[in-house]
């Protein structure tokens, strides 16, 4: 759940380091032991992660000022990749939804001629 540019340069260190990649490999073997942090679990289940309606509703401009902040400060300080491809997906389907009307008009204008009357 690193950003971007972390997340490579941590590969990278991966890659050059022999001793990294043993700490790495034990620590991924106590997790799958059954060996959980809090933290870990926190992360894993993305329990900070507000719920897609939520986004929804920051989108629209709904939320009450607290969750607002909390949205922002969620994707933007904290970086949640998660929640920001949420958002993205969520700004898409908005955009596309709005031309939906238009796209619709311009498919009925296009075939009316093919339509009988009175059927």
């Amino acid at each position: 759940m690193l950003p971007v540019d972390e997340m490579a340069s941590l590969e990278q260190a991966m890659r050059r380091s022999e001793s990294l990649r043993t700490r790495a490999s034990g620590l991924v073997r106590r997790r799958d032991q059954g060996v959980h942090a809090v933290g870990e679990i926190w992360r894993r289940l993305r329990l900070s992660c507000p719920a897609r309606g939520q986004l929804g509703s920051y989108l629209l401009g709904t939320l009450d000022s607290e969750s607002r902040k909390y949205i922002e400060f969620h994707t933007k300080t904290v970086g949640c990749r998660v929640c920001s491809a949420n958002l993205d997906d969520l700004e898409q389907s908005r955009e596309s939804s709005a031309e939906a009307p238009k796209r619709r008009s311009r498919i009925f204008q296009s075939s009316a001629g093919y339509l009988k009357k009175g059927e």
